[in-house]
C-alpha cells in the first residue's frame, strides 16, 4: 500500500537516485521493502532498489553485478505488472513506464554490453513529489 508515509520516504530514494547517490537510495527504500512482505507494492520499492544496484555496477564498470542485478530487476517489473499493483502513482509520480521500458530493452545474460546500461545511467525521475506538486 502506498500511505502518505511510504510515499514521503519514496520520495528520498527517488531524490537521492536522481543524485546519482544509488547506495543511499538503497539504504533509503530499504525498509519498505522489507516492512510487509506479504504487501505485493513492496515489488515497486524492490525494483527501484535493485536498479540503483545496478547503476552503482555500472558506474564501477562491473558488467557481472550490473547484468545480476537487471536481471532481478526485470523480474520485479514483471510483478508488478501481473500483480496489478502499478497505479497513477507509479506512472505519474515515478516515471514508471519510462523506466521499465529502458530496463526491459537491456539484453539479457552475456549478450549486453556496459553500453547497453547507458540510458539507465541517465535516466531521472522527472515528476516525483509526495505532495503532488509536479
Amino acid at each position: 500500500m502506498f500511505d502518505l508515509e511510504h510515499l514521503k520516504k519514496m520520495e528520498e530514494g527517488v531524490q537521492l537516485f536522481n543524485e546519482q547517490k544509488y547506495w543511499e537510495c538503497h539504504e533509503a527504500l530499504e525498509d519498505l521493502w522489507m516492512e510487509d512482505r506479504q504487501d505485493p507494492t513492496r515489488n515497486v520499492y524492490w525494483a527501484v532498489i535493485q536498479v540503483a544496484a545496478a547503476c552503482i555496477h555500472y558506474r564501477d564498470s562491473n558488467l557481472i553485478g550490473a547484468r545480476g542485478m537487471i536481471y532481478k530487476a526485470k523480474e520485479k517489473f514483471r510483478r508488478c505488472r501481473d500483480q496489478h499493483i502499478l497505479t497513477d502513482i507509479t506512472f505519474k509520480f515515478l516515471d514508471w513506464q519510462e523506466l521499465e521500458d529502458i530496463v526491459m530493452k537491456i539484453p539479457d545474460g552475456t549478450t549486453s554490453t556496459l553500453q547497453d546500461f547507458a540510458d539507465l545511467f541517465e535516466f531521472r525521475f522527472k515528476h516525483y513529489s509526495a505532495e503532488g506538486k509536479l
